[in-house]
């Protein structure tokens, strides 16, 4: 979609601290009370309009952009995005859940773990560099949604973006605090609020973990540049810390810890991978800052699958050592690494620990702010949120309003609730946004309006259905079938067996102009495939809490997002078309004037 000629001239003479109606719901759905009703009773077809239409990239790079007002600084290179990847990824994850993990669910097993959550993370982040290098825009995977599914799954995309990034950085801000305590000698809760007329999982009170978010949101909105900066000097120094855990663990080992190895079984493996995918998450984070890099079609690649193949190796080896250091079922959930460096003879390490995890865990907090304002600063430009948290501010570059929103929200998250529910509910956002990207990419590849063929879309559509059919129904025997395995050799082959269609008989409709996934179509199935596998190892009480929050998303756009955005889009069109006659009037009084000559 497009942005109308009134759209962009407000958002180019709004000024960033305006706060008026206009600025919140300037849609003509919105301005009387008559028109709200006809909207609503306008709500079916209205629907069907906005789950039908998909943007053109080009509208998405330069009309909708636009909506900001002001550009936002092209200032990255892929150094600077390398470590932006690694600050987003590398924090509370592997301090904190890879001793749940290990002692809960998988044991020594769980080197394992990350390695399955490495690999699923990698296959999403091929997906995101192709996405990111030909539409570089702030919005991500909201905008790569747009172009290729429409704007209702981009919608539901977005609520799930938001939802993780603002469970994703309370989470981190929660155990902020708790190896801020560490590094005090004070237990975790003795910095928090006890609360007792509240429920458990909600009654310690973090103050501190308020705090922190306070101070990143002010570095965040300053300087990406500047934020770049500080990220890669701190991730420096957070990674010296990391090989001085493994040297200095490794001093400790001893294999007999490692026996037995999978004393949880496989089931425990995968379980723990669908947990430890929330040390993963982040890397995303980078795809939306392509709209401030330099030069995208090589910034890009590298920054992303540099980033990712730098994290996994690290999770992986300090799982080792971890593991070597101690048996499993003496590891400490809450703060593994500390207590295996006290439990050796090393109780003066567990100090550099905890200031390695708080050093980690703030660069994961702000990148996190510097992507989650993006992302809704590209949402807010197509109106499914309020126009206001669009605005880039002229001088800082940076989309001030969009980063306090998001981290006022961030913030009282992490008052109240605890790590164990943040995890796991993150986790099934994230895994679910990654399963859309991966088929957003095949649409790419396999559909082109206009000249894809109506059998080949109707092949395409058929062979993704039985892709994402075969993998849902794997998920689901692997979560009810305890033992069994006479499901697999049914849902797995139909899985391979309709990759492999997609492969021999729908032609490819697109080629990457400047960087592309490899292995189409067989890189993306398999993305899918181990994306929705992952969440059937998540807890039921979850995906209750995933549903009420789909809900509240689905009302929230049948009553304001939709019509917004409907207006928007229409509005647009009426501007094109105005522009496309302005345009035939001007050649034609030309020629007329030639004419006369």
């Amino acid at each position: 979609m497009g942005t109308g000629g009134d759209a962009g001239g407000t958002a180019a003479r709004r000024r960033g601290c305006s706060c008026t109606k206009d600025d919140f719901l300037p849609e003509e759905s919105f301005q009387s009370w008559e028109n709200y009703r006809r909207a609503l009773r306008e709500t079916g077809m209205r629907l069907r309009d906005r789950v039908l239409t998909r943007s053109l990239e080009k509208s998405e790079l330069t009309e909708v952009r636009a909506r900001s007002g002001h550009e936002m600084k092209k200032n990255l290179s892929w150094w600077d995005l390398i470590w932006f990847g690694i600050g987003a990824v590398i924090g509370a994850g592997i301090f904190v859940l890879t001793g749940q993990e290990a002692k809960e669910e998988a044991g020594p097993a769980v080197i394992l773990s990350f390695a399955v959550s490495g690999v699923s993370a990698m296959l999403s982040v091929f997906c995101y560099t192709e996405f990111a290098v030909e539409i570089p825009v702030a919005g991500g995977s909201f905008a790569y949604l747009r172009v290729e599914l429409g704007d209702f799954m981009a919608f539901i995309a977005a609520g799930n973006i938001l939802l993780e990034y603002v469970i994703g950085g309370a989470a981190v801000a929660r155990s902020w605090t708790s190896y801020f305590a560490t590094l005090l000698n004070h237990h975790p809760n003795d910095f928090r609020i006890h609360a007792t007329s509240l429920a458990a999982d909600y009654s310690r009170l973090d103050p501190i973990a308020c705090v922190v978010i306070a101070v990143v949101c002010i570095v965040a909105v300053v300087s990406t540049k500047g934020t770049s900066r500080f990220n890669y000097i701190a991730s420096i120094v957070h990674l010296a810390i990391i090989l001085f855990i493994i040297i200095a663990g490794l001093t400790k080992a001893n294999t007999h810890n490692l026996t037995p190895f999978t004393p949880f079984g496989t089931r425990g493996i995968f379980s723990a991978s669908a947990v430890l995918f929330f040390a993963y998450v982040g890397f995303d984070a980078v795809s939306t800052m392509a709209e401030e890099t330099k030069n995208p079609a090589k910034d890009i690649p590298i920054g992303l699958v540099g980033a990712m193949s730098i994290t996994t190796a690290c999770y992986c080896i300090l799982a080792l050592v971890l593991c070597l250091m101690q048996p499993y079922t003496k590891i400490d959930p809450d703060a593994p690494f500390s207590v295996a460096f006290s439990n050796v003879g090393m109780d003066w390490a567990k100090y550099i620990v905890a200031f390695g995890a708080l050093k980690g865990m703030t660069t994961v907090l702000l990148v996190s702010a510097v992507g989650q304002a993006r992302y809704l600063t590209h949402i807010a430009r197509t109106h499914m949120v309020p126009p206001w948290l669009a605005n880039v501010h002229p001088r800082t570059g940076t989309p001030i309003n969009a980063t306090i929103v998001m981290l006022i929200a961030t913030a009282v998250i992490a008052f109240f609730t605890s790590l164990g529910i943040l995890s796991n509910l993150l986790s099934i956002s994230t895994l679910f946004i990654f399963m859309l990207v991966a088929v957003a990419l095949l649409v790419r590849r396999y559909y082109v309006s206009g000249e894809t063929t109506t059998a080949n879309r109707n092949k395409l559509i058929a062979y993704l259905l039985l892709i994402l059919s075969s993998s849902v129904a794997t998920a689901l025997y692997w979560a009810l079938s305890k033992k069994g395995w006479v499901g697999y050799l049914v849902t797995v082959p139909v899985w391979f067996l309709s990759t492999l269609g997609l492969h021999l008989t729908v032609p490819q409709a697109r080629k990457p102009r400047l960087w592309g996934v490899p292995l189409v179509p067989w890189l993306p199935s398999a993305s899918i495939v181990i994306n929705i596998f992952l969440l059937g190892s998540i807890d039921g009480l979850s995906f209750a809490r995933f549903g009420v929050w789909t809900v509240l998303l689905l009302i929230y756009y049948f009553f304001l997002g939709l019509h917004a955005s409907y207006d928007t889009a229409k509005a647009a069109d009426l501007s094109r078309e105005a522009t496309k006659i302005e345009e035939g009037n001007g050649v034609a009084a030309m020629d007329g004037h030639s004419a006369g000559a």
